[in-house]
């Protein structure tokens, strides 16, 4: 019997992992999507602590209207501001065992346009 569902994720979050790891001076941009929510943080593995987070759930963005990939866009721009007000140019993106498609590439792609390299 194959994996189930869920296994899959958890192989996947385990294999992307292992390769990017958040330092000071490149910490690793971690991306949850639940169902009507997306959440997005820039955490130091080697302290153990986060940086600088962003949801859709904050006050500034709650307001905004328009699509789930829309709302993922407006996080990324807001996670690069918040990082870029911080010291932080360049991160290591975590895509969170999710497919590269969709609300996590709007994400991605909000915080490129905002000035965050990875």
């Amino acid at each position: 019997m194959g994996l189930s569902k869920i296994q899959r994720k958890q192989r996947i979050r385990r294999r992307i992992r292992k390769v990017s790891v958040g330092t000071e001076s490149r910490p690793r941009l971690s991306v949850f999507r639940s169902n009507s929510e997306i959440y997005a943080q820039i955490i130091n593995d080697r302290e153990g602590k986060t940086l600088v987070a962003v949801s859709s759930r904050d006050k500034e963005l709650a307001k905004a209207k328009g699509t789930k990939t829309e709302v993922a866009n407006l996080v990324g721009k807001a996670i690069a501001e918040k990082a870029k007000k911080a010291g932080i140019d360049k991160v290591a993106f975590d895509r969170g065992g999710n497919l590269y498609h969709g609300r996590v590439k709007s994400l991605a792609d909000g915080a490129r346009e905002a000035g965050l390299e990875f």
